[in-house]
Formats: structure tokens, sequence, C-alpha cells
């Protein structure tokens, strides 16, 4: 079960949004990811709890963000409900996309879970629905994902199998690299790896 810590910051100016504790597992129906965020000055900010089927799909989504709580998963392409902390103004939405995803790193192993792409296949596109910063707020968006490369690096514990995505935001053409082992991400952007307790789990 890996369990670590990321570091999350703006991809644009690098202004550090805080850190990221989590633990990851993949189970017998899937794959489960709870996280709990802090501010750059350690206060609470926030949580996020995961769980995938073993298609990759979001069969349980929560998130908790300043006063805002997020319950999601995949029902008629994807549905949610968003809601305040009083619960005065809970809205519930759907839109026909394939999954969700937002600042947490857990969003881009999901994303490619449910794509499995192959090495040198054309690119896929995949409509979601991400909760932005602060407020959750939702927004759909279209992304391409091509999977460029997989490579082993030795370490200590075996060999580790790394993952070099390009994912290419359809609206603005923006390309980014996305690298993944297992269901930890190595390196992306607003995204820093900065410990593991243990190495990545492998999906089978």
């Amino acid at each position: 079960m890996p369990r670590g810590r990321y570091s999350l910051y703006d991809p644009h100016d690098h202004t550090p949004l805080g850190e990221e504790h989590f633990h990851c597992a993949p189970g017998p129906s899937g794959w489960r990811y709870v996280a709990q965020r802090t501010t750059p000055s350690g206060d609470h900010a926030g949580s996020v709890d995961l769980a995938l089927d073993e298609l990759g799909r979001p069969i349980r989504l929560e998130l908790n963000a300043a006063g805002w709580q997020v319950r999601a998963a995949a029902l008629d392409g994807v549905t949610w409900v968003r809601t305040d902390a009083t619960g005065a103004h809970a809205t519930e939405n759907n839109a026909p996309a394939h999954a969700f995803t937002g600042t947490s790193p857990a969003f881009l192993v999901a994303t490619a879970r449910l794509l499995r792409l192959a090495p040198a296949a054309p690119a896929t596109r995949v409509r979601l629905v991400a909760f932005t910063d602060p407020v959750l707020a939702p927004r759909t968006l279209d992304q391409s994902w091509a999977l460029l490369a997989r490579e082993a690096h030795a370490t200590d514990n075996g060999p580790l199998t790394v993952d070099e995505y390009q994912v290419t935001a359809l609206d603005t053409g923006e390309q980014h690299a996305v690298h993944l082992s297992g269901d930890v991400v190595l390196a992306a952007p607003g995204i820093e790896l900065e410990h593991l307790e243990s190495p990545p789990s492998v999906f089978a």
C-alpha cells in the first residue's frame, strides 16, 4: 500500500498550494485513494476519497474543500452533488463525461487506469468533469492522452516501470507530460512527489 506525500503548486508561477498526504491500494473491486490536504502553513485544507472499479470507472468520489463537499460517481455519464457546509446550497448535476479530474494526483492515476493506453498507440480523447479549487466548482473539459513511452528503471527494490504520457487540453492545445509508476505520480505539472514509504502498486 503506497503511502506518501505530494507537494502541490501553481504550474504557471510555482506558488506553493500545500501538500497532499495520501495512501492508496488496489483491491478486489478496483483501486482506492484517500488523502488529506494541508495549506502551505500546515492547516487542514480538505480531503479526497476516490474509489475505482476494476475497469477504472469512478464508483465513488468524495471531495471536501473550503466548506464545500462533492459526492460523485459514474452514473448516466457522471453525476455529482455539490453542497456547502449548511446544506442550503446543494445542487445535483449530470454530464455526458467519462470520469472526473482536479488538482489531486489521484485523478491522473484514475484517468490513466480508465484509458489503459498502449505505448505508441494513437492518442485517445476523454471528456472529464473537473472540480476546480478553491470551492470545487465543476467544469467539463476535453483532453487527449497518449502513452509515449514505458521504461523500466533499476532500483534497490527491483525494476520500476515508468509510463510517460502526453496530455493535451483540447480547448487550448496546451500540452504537458505526466510520469506515472503504477498508482503513484512521479512528476506532473503542479505536482511533486516528496516522500513515498513503499513502492507503487502494480496493476494487474
